[in-house]
């Protein structure tokens, strides 16, 4: 078991060097003692890994594995690295946090082997996947990572703040710009709220966390929040924007007053907002968050191996924390090479096996993918192959 504390950045850097060492020593004396290797290598070098196992055992892999795509998985994705290198040193995983957006546009555009994503491939991106990947079975989205995401504040000697739907529109919408507002107030009897205008900060980039956040808004609170769920911040609106989770987090942390979302691994020392769920208050927590997939249902009229899946924002289902992120991997279903098809199918084996969904818990807070869906993202990742 790893120690059970909380996941500040200082201490996630220490778990993850103390992590590496132990799986590090493991792979040392696995080698040592001379374990064969069962698994089956091409003319490219890269070894094949049955998507039943960790994809961590290998240990004989070689390549560049590169991607690109969500902030939201930069703490996890360190992680994954980690582990999946250490016991596969021949193999490098370059990971780019450049934002959602930016890594579906990197891997539709062929730059990336696979892309991070807190929103699936739309219509009109999974049409123009067809042409990126080989064959013609176009891209899958496998939904490895789901965490909350957190209204996050700045209110020195407050910890925590219930409200509703409607009221963490308002904020966002600017139509609640104070903090002592009525609205506020009524849901946090004998909090003494401070005279002092609300700094709402969003992301400047385009981000899937402002897509999932903006989701929500719109789905719970639709008279309030009128713009939709939407990557790219509205331009009439005002507040601060910030690029990135990073950005986000230090624009809250640098100004009292300041309100904004993130990643709720990234949040630690900031207040954090309870929202109404039916007729109780729920604050975020991985368990809560990880509820959400089991409200929620997979989009239809996809391909038998995507895993798109329809969040129920508006479940009044207890103990569901709703304001959730459920991230992707995106990857093609065919690579031009088997190098690249093993490298993809043995990373993506080890990131959705019970190994890497405990790393991304431990290491990054989020909530591990239940034992049944694991199965099912199993048969997808064993589907990667190479065009015929």
């Amino acid at each position: 078991m790893y120690p059970a504390e909380e996941a500040t950045p200082v201490k996630q850097t220490k778990r993850l060097v103390w992590f590496l060492t132990i799986v590090l020593s493991l792979s040392l004396v696995a080698a040592a003692c001379g374990d064969s290797d069962d698994s089956s290598s091409d003319d490219g070098g890269a070894t094949t890994t049955a998507a039943g196992d960790s994809g961590s055992d290998s240990g004989s892999m070689a390549g560049t594995l590169i991607g690109a795509g969500a902030s939201s998985q930069k703490a996890a994705m360190d992680a994954w690295k980690a582990g999946f290198q250490t016991a596969n040193p021949d193999v490098t995983v370059n990971y780019d946090p450049i934002g959602s957006g930016g890594g579906r546009e990197q891997f539709l555009s062929g730059a990336t082997m696979f892309a991070g994503s807190d929103a699936y491939l739309d219509e009109e991106e999974l049409a123009a996947a067809v042409d990126r990947c080989p064959g013609e079975r176009g891209a899958i989205n496998l939904p490895h990572y789901i965490s909350p995401v957190a209204a996050a504040f700045n209110l020195p000697g407050i910890e925590t703040l219930n409200m509703t739907p409607a009221t963490l529109a308002g904020i966002f919408a600017e139509t609640i710009t104070n903090w002592n507002d009525a609205a506020i107030a009524a849901d946090n009897p004998g909090v003494e709220l401070p005279d002092l205008a609300i700094n709402p900060v969003h992301r400047s980039d385009k981000s899937g966390t402002s897509e999932n956040f903006t989701d929500y808004l719109a789905a719970a609170a639709p008279d309030v929040w009128t713009f939709g769920p939407i990557e790219e911040w509205p331009g009439d609106l005002g507040g601060e924007g910030a690029d990135g989770t990073s950005g986000v987090v230090a624009a809250i942390t640098a100004g009292e007053g300041s309100i904004g979302y993130a990643d709720a691994s990234q949040v630690a020392g900031l207040g954090a907002v309870a929202i109404k769920v039916g007729n109780e208050f729920v604050a975020f927590t991985p368990e809560a968050a990880g509820r959400i997939v089991d409200v929620s249902e997979v989009v239809a009229g996809r391909g038998e191996f995507d895993f798109a899946i329809e969040v129920n924002r508006t479940t009044e289902e207890a103990g569901v924390y709703p304001v959730a992120l459920v991230s992707y991997h995106i990857v093609c279903l065919d690579y031009p090479t088997q190098e690249e098809a093993d490298l993809v199918k043995a990373f993506m084996t080890y990131i959705g096996s019970a190994e890497g969904q405990a790393t991304s818990s431990e290491f990054a807070g989020s909530a591990p993918i239940s034992d049944e869906f694991r199965q099912r993202l199993a048969v997808a990742i064993d589907a990667i192959g190479v065009a015929g």
